[in-house]
């Protein structure tokens, strides 16, 4: 009984390596495909041409809207930003979602409390997100006044670690 007890557990744990390397051979795109709940955003990067970028060595720390956030977007403007014509827009509004550096939630927390409760994380398109702690979450405000809530954390990937959010954040006109 004992052998086999020892046997189970040295399946488990090679189980759980198994599961942890296959976790890490996954770039940010790759991560992201494997999502259920990442359908558009997979989309919208190969729309503004970012599935190069995005699986480059990075790292990223990447905050992926779901595809009920993009389904709250006003009627219309999820199929106008797929337009070809509206490339540029969609990839500045998508790189907007990401930063350079590979922050998983314990870091971002950590800074939010270095900065006397919020931090400004600045994207890769250029602008500003503003992270801080509401009801014990992190809530990223985008340069328009709107807040997401980090819904999910540390998915991780070979080039950064991605964050769930509830909304698609809009980085100023």
């Amino acid at each position: 009984m004992k052998s086999f007890k020892n046997a189970a557990l040295c399946l488990a744990v090679i189980f759980m390596s198994i599961n942890a390397t296959s976790q890490t051979t996954k770039d940010i795109v790759d991560v992201a495909a494997n999502s259920k709940e990442h359908t558009t955003l997979v989309a919208a990067i190969k729309a503004a041409e970012l599935v190069t970028t995005l699986k480059s060595t990075g790292p990223f720390t990447v905050f992926a809207p779901t595809d009920a956030a993009f389904a709250n977007l006003p009627s219309g403007a999820l199929d106008d930003l797929l337009k070809p014509e509206n490339k540029s827009k969609l990839s500045g509004i998508l790189t907007y979602h990401v930063v350079s550096g590979n922050m998983n939630a314990k870091a971002i927390t950590e800074a939010i409390k270095k900065g006397g409760g919020k931090v400004t994380l600045k994207t890769v398109a250029g602008g500003s997100l503003t992270a801080s702690i509401s009801n014990g979450k992190v809530t990223l405000k985008d340069e328009k006044g709107d807040m997401a809530t980090v819904i999910a954390t540390d998915l991780t990937a070979t080039n950064g670690v991605i964050h769930v959010i509830d909304k698609v954040l809009m980085p100023k006109d």
